[in-house]
């Protein structure tokens, strides 16, 4: 209007913008009232206070869209799909067929996704402890065999047999 002003109040106003969505088959949003110093998340369906939300300048009360608990799990979704390709529930299927242990030391619970470094190819579920074992052998298969031989006693010493020859262990 002339004089910077809506027509309608802003009750009415959002009352037909409800009333046009529903006549085209859509559901907005319901608006949930809660007390000062708290936020509505419409991912959980919860009231919580302002301590428990991420800051967001762009948005009108300075809060983010979604609660701290529900922006991880989304991370942690997100992060298992751009990375390794799976979702939640393939990587729970997974953990569930190796009983929910690491497949390597067969005693901590399984966490950590192993993948292959170079074909990016997901191997299994592992404990931290083994997966970043693996990780600094660098995925190398004969370097984890001589890390083997050496903790069941096989040092890696090579034996002189002549002058200047040495005979490696096998």
């Amino acid at each position: 209007m002339r004089d910077g002003l809506q027509a309608y109040c802003r009750e009415c106003s959002a009352a037909y913008y409800r009333q046009r969505q529903d006549a085209r088959g859509r559901k907005p949003r319901p608006r949930v009232e809660a007390p000062e110093g708290h936020k509505y998340c419409q991912r959980c369906g919860t009231i919580k206070p302002h301590s428990q939300w991420d800051r967001n300048r762009t948005a009108s009360d300075g809060l983010s869209t979604r609660c701290k608990a529900c922006r991880a799990i989304q991370a942690r979704q997100d992060h298992l799909k751009r990375h390794y390709g799976l979702t939640e529930a393939e990587r729970e299927e997974m953990v569930a067929s190796q009983v929910g242990l690491c497949v390597i030391c067969l005693k901590a619970p399984a966490v950590h996704v192993d993948h292959c470094h170079k074909t990016g190819r997901v191997r299994g579920v592992l404990c931290f402890n083994c997966n970043s074992a693996i990780g600094k052998l660098g995925d190398d298969p004969d370097a984890v065999r001589r890390a083997a031989a050496y903790l069941e006693g096989n040092a890696w010493k090579p034996t002189l047999v002549a002058p200047g020859v040495y005979q490696l262990p096998s």
